[in-house]
């Protein structure tokens, strides 16, 4: 079994070059900010998803699940399909916040470790080459200028039909920069050993074919 680990900031494009080399090279593909994404979801409209006094004691509630089909994954919360109503800036202010909280790290860190046993994996998401799977074959920190970023995150939202602004969707890419470089658990970082892959002049199958690029070199 072969694991990669892509981290990064949000908006570098890990999901979607993730899925693309994963898919290149055969492997299985997990987004696991998805499953930050289903918690604050589910918590959202039931608490403040900032307040760690109020999650924690309603993930007894919870159910995560990655389901993979054709290689693709599917995001299921308590039995329902989730994947794309997970999607939103808003949702995703939340995941930054719950991410925040130890005991949801902990919640999660048992399923993305499983994956990665049973399965030639490429996963992404802020601390998998740190923490995650700190043992990973191949590490790499996928990154890209905020406003790029941002710009690709946007027309990402827009082309779901989703009605938001590019200064909004910036302002939320800084807002989980900050958050995410910062929190107390697992803050976001290039691993020591991990491959600096800088997409900002590059375009998405540029991107693609630099990261499958550095994958197979390193296996050799």
């Amino acid at each position: 079994m072969i694991s990669v680990a892509i981290d990064g900031p949000a908006g570098a494009g890990k999901s979607t070059i993730a899925r693309a080399a994963a898919k290149e090279l055969g492997f299985l593909y997990a987004d696991t900010g998805a499953l930050y994404r289903a918690v604050a979801c589910y918590m959202m409209s039931r608490v403040d998803p900032a307040d760690a006094s109020a999650v924690v004691p309603l993930l007894d509630e919870v159910s995560v699940e990655l389901k993979f089909a054709e290689g693709e994954q599917r995001v299921f919360l308590n039995g329902e399909d989730v994947s794309d109503r997970i999607r939103t800036p808003e949702v995703s202010v939340h995941a930054s916040e719950v991410s925040q909280i130890p005991q949801v790290r902990q919640f999660l860190f048992s399923l993305q470790q499983d994956l990665a046993k049973t399965n030639s994996i490429v996963m992404d998401g802020r601390d998998i080459g740190t923490v995650v799977l700190p043992h990973a074959a191949v590490k790499i920190f996928l990154t890209a200028d905020p406003e790029v970023r941002a710009r690709r995150r946007f027309r990402e939202l827009t082309e779901k039909g989703l009605e938001v602004t590019f200064e909004e969707v910036l302002a939320d890419v800084v807002k989980r920069d900050d958050a995410d470089m910062h929190r107390a658990v697992s803050p976001l970082r290039q691993a020591a050993d991990a491959v600096r892959v800088d997409t900002t002049d590059c375009s998405l199958e540029e991107s693609i074919a630099r990261v499958i690029r550095v994958i197979r070199e390193k296996q050799g």
